[in-house]
C-alpha cells in the first residue's frame, strides 16, 4: 500500500495568468474542498487499515507483526502529517486575516 496525498500537484500548479479563462472563487473553493475531503478520507482508509490488521492480529488470523507494524506506522506518519498540515492551513489563514486591506 502507497502513502500519498491526493493531486497536490494539481493544487500546487498556478493557474494560468496569462490565458483568457481564470478560475472563479466558486471553483477554487471546490476544488480545494475536493481536495481536502479526498485527502481525509485516504487517512480513514488508512487508520481502518491499520485498526483491522491490529485486531487480526490480536484474535490470531494473521501472524506477520512485521506487516501490522509497517501498517501501523503509516497510518501515524500519515496522521502526524495530517495534524501538521491542518496547523499550517490554519496560521496561514489567521496570517491572512491579520493584513489591512
Amino acid at each position: 500500500m502507497t502513502i500519498s496525498i491526493n493531486n497536490v500537484s494539481q493544487i500546487l500548479e498556478p493557474t494560468s495568468l496569462n490565458s483568457k479563462s481564470a478560475v472563479t472563487p466558486g471553483e477554487a473553493q471546490a476544488t480545494f474542498a475536493d481536495s481536502l475531503k479526498g485527502a481525509i478520507e485516504n487517512l480513514n482508509e488508512i487508520q481502518m487499515e491499520s485498526d483491522s490488521k491490529t485486531e487480526a492480529l490480536a484474535t490470531g488470523n494473521i501472524d506477520d507483526l512485521h506487516d501490522v507494524m509497517i501498517t501501523a506506522q503509516k497510518a501515524s506518519i500519515t496522521l502526524e502529517t495530517t495534524v501538521q498540515v491542518q496547523k499550517k492551513v490554519i496560521d496561514a489563514y489567521n496570517e491572512i486575516m491579520r493584513m489591512q486591506v
